[in-house]
């Protein structure tokens, strides 16, 4: 008898948690990422970058899906954001080390790379010219189709250069730290 009891109480009790459990969202149609640039795979990382990827889904991207002259914020959902870890060089200009939003301005043979001050924003809606930090203009490049939109790091001569690939579309940014 106090065998059926105490197991009509536990399965009693396993229906109440289950039923109060925490719901949650399905998975992200845009998964968030990270992408590190690293001297090697144990060493700590020099820079950072968080961003959403979005998928092709059969569609035209360049020019259509994301427009060609406008501020885009490189990636889906929130703004991109990277971090460096010391003070970094974008074309001439010095970047100090910390947190930042990264938005880029797509354009048929070239982009125009922004970094900016602003942070926690969502997409480009809010962009703010006045909280640039730095700009640089980087030629376009084709490559293999790529139906998610990647960002990834490859040693340069005094740093880094952060590709970035969507479609057949490529973009290389250079870093010297």
């Amino acid at each position: 008898m106090k065998k059926s009891l105490l197991l009509v109480m536990l399965a009693f009790l396993g229906v109440v948690f289950t039923s109060n459990a925490q719901k949650f969202a399905g998975l992200q149609k845009s998964p968030t990422d990270i992408s590190y640039a690293k001297k090697d795979r144990n060493s700590a990382p020099e820079i950072k970058v968080i961003y959403s990827r979005p998928q092709k889904k059969g569609r035209k991207i360049f020019g259509n899906l994301v427009g060609f002259d406008a501020v885009w914020r490189t990636g889906a959902d929130e703004a991109t954001e990277i971090k460096f870890y010391q003070d970094t060089k974008i074309g001439e200009q010095t970047v100090k080390a910390g947190t930042y939003s990264l938005f880029t301005i797509p354009g048929e043979k070239e982009w125009t790379v922004i970094i900016n001050s602003d942070l926690d924003i969502w997409g480009a809606y809010t962009y703010n010219k006045d909280k640039d930090v730095a700009r640089i203009k980087v030629p376009v490049a084709a490559g293999k189709e790529l139906e998610v939109f990647s960002i990834a790091f490859k040693k340069a001569d005094k740093g880094y250069h952060m590709v970035l690939g969507w479609d057949t579309t490529r973009v290389e940014v250079p870093f010297v730290i």
